[in-house]
């Protein structure tokens, strides 16, 4: 059973940090659907 099994998920990641696609793949590995990700840049 995955831990965010059926739970929905928006992502914002950082350009400089770390970017959204990468928690994208995270949480989808761990089981929640992705409804929204983007990468922003916060300067």
């Amino acid at each position: 059973m995955a831990i965010l099994e059926g739970k929905k998920a928006i992502i914002i990641g950082d350009r400089d940090g770390i970017p959204g696609p990468a928690i994208e793949a995270c949480l989808e590995s761990a089981g929640a659907e992705v409804v929204f990700s983007s990468t922003e840049c916060f300067v």
